[in-house]
């Protein structure tokens, strides 16, 4: 019988352990494929399981160990793997019904890194049709319910990696962010989500090696276990035209630093304008100057980037098209929120993308300034708690209506523009449900933010889903 209690230890200790031999990786996915077993039919985070191929991997490590093999630093991890991150061999969907049945020859670099690490990909997680959205539904799985209330959405389009990781049934998750999928998720799960500056891990396969708005990033249940992902997958390559140094950089070090004194925040409660509930500005605004108790200073300010929200839509517009040229005749194939997001791109002028490329100079500059007067931002990741799975989106945010479905993403969009990294890390719980502080840096400061993230989530604990009882 599987021994359940594996399933609670962090992926750092799992690859210690199993590196030291002291834990076989075969107990670990058998505990972990028994977990999947049991709640996945609660919140069908896992879109395709690959038990066959993770316990064939799991016992090659377990004798390459026995014959005295260096251990990698993700060894007999379980992680899974999202969507539209192409698998070898493991059905590759992308939430779409035209590629229900497509598996993939080849792994996609961030895949193949993380098995050069030791990682083991246990199944591919829910999405989206083709990550366009920000609640986490597809016609082929349907929907992916958030742990800490099923009823609920878990955002997206990592929400099937979050809600995973939350009940449990992997240890990490790989996933994208170009509005924020790493982070709203991370947020409506009570996990940790990091968009890592562009470039830093790199793309492949794309059609859009130059886009600075999707990055690839890591997904955790810790802020230790995010940084040890992102070591792992981080790195220029030879596929990827922008790229950032990684030389002498140790993210687990970074997350592990308490040391805050002389580190300048800056706190804003609402970076898009969009509003904010405020039971939520309440948890982001306590956890932010608790970090004062750690030797930081911290400043409330002001600072306006709504101007940003309507060039991210011109320019995920022009993405969408660019992203999906060779697929313009399935347009009648493709669900509302994906066709819907090809077509407004079509429909945009070169006026209009000239629009979005200042809108984003604009956000940026800001951000620049920012960052000569402050060493991080803090801000709340959504400005809503999580909503009714049903719904697509939240119609209004603290009572006042949106202007478009996807204002609600604007506290992560925003920062897209901005070419930063940015974190999402719990900070408590409104409601029984978690609170995401997103903490972003200059570009390149992946280690600013790990350190920052993993203070805040020493200092509040959120403890574990009532679905794990």
């Amino acid at each position: 019988m599987a021994d359940l209690s594996i399933t609670e230890l962090s992926a750092a200790a799992i690859a210690e352990r199993v590196g030291r031999r002291e834990l076989s990786p075969v107990a670990v996915i058998e505990a972990h494929l028994a977990a999947i077993a049991a709640r996945n039919p609660v919140v069908n985070a896992i879109c395709t399981l690959a038990a066959e191929e993770a316990l064939s991997t799991a016992h090659a490590l377990e004798a390459d160990l026995a014959r005295g093999a260096v251990p990698g630093p993700l060894a007999g991890v379980p992680i899974g793997v999202k969507d539209t991150t192409e698998t070898a061999g493991i059905r590759t969907t992308y939430g779409c019904p035209v590629y229900a049945e497509n598996v993939p020859t080849e792994d996609a670099l961030v895949v193949q890194r993380i098995k050069r690490a030791g990682g083991i990909v246990i199944g591919k997680t829910n999405v989206p049709e083709f990550a366009a959205g920000a609640n986490t539904y597809n016609p082929i799985f349907g929907p992916t319910r958030n742990p800490w209330n099923p009823a609920l959405s878990a955002s997206g389009s990592t929400g099937g990696g979050a809600a995973a990781l939350s009940t449990r049934m992997i240890a990490l998750a790989d996933g994208s962010d170009l509005g924020g999928s790493l982070r709203t998720p991370a947020a409506f799960c009570g996990v940790v989500g990091l968009r890592p500056t562009p470039g830093l891990v790199p793309q492949w396969p794309t059609v859009q090696p130059f886009d600075h708005l999707g990055v690839a990033g890591p997904m955790g249940r810790t802020v230790a276990d995010t940084a040890l992902l992102l070591q792992a997958i981080a790195g220029p390559a030879r596929q990827s035209p922008i790229f950032q140094p990684i030389a002498g950089r140790d993210f687990a070090a970074a997350a592990a630093d308490r040391n805050l004194a002389g580190v300048r925040i800056a706190y804003c409660q609402d970076i898009a304008g969009v509003g904010v509930e405020p039971a939520i500005d309440e948890a982001c605004r306590r956890a932010v100057f608790a970090l004062r108790d750690a030797g930081a200073t911290v400043e409330e300010i002001e600072l306006d980037l709504s101007p940003g929200r309507a060039a991210f839509l011109q320019l995920r517009g022009e993405l969408m098209v660019t992203g999906h040229f060779d697929r313009l005749d399935k347009l009648d194939k493709f669900g509302p929120n994906l066709a819907g997001n090809i077509r407004a791109g079509l429909a945009q002028s070169p006026r209009d993308v000239a629009l979005g490329e200042r809108g984003r100079n604009l956000v940026r500059n800001r951000m620049l300034d920012l960052f000569e007067r402050f060493d991080a931002l803090a801000s709340p990741t959504t400005a809503v708690l999580p909503f009714p799975v049903e719904q697509n989106y939240p119609e209004t945010i603290n009572g006042r209506r949106m202007a478009t479905y996807i204002d609600w993403v604007a506290p992560t969009s925003l920062i897209t523009l901005a070419s930063v990294p940015a974190i999402s890390v719990p900070c408590g719980l409104v409601g029984g449900l978690p609170v995401g502080l997103q903490i972003t840096a200059a570009a390149g400061a992946e280690e600013r933010v790990l350190s920052l993230a993993g203070t805040v989530e020493a200092a509040s604990p959120i403890g574990r889903p009532g679905l794990l009882g």
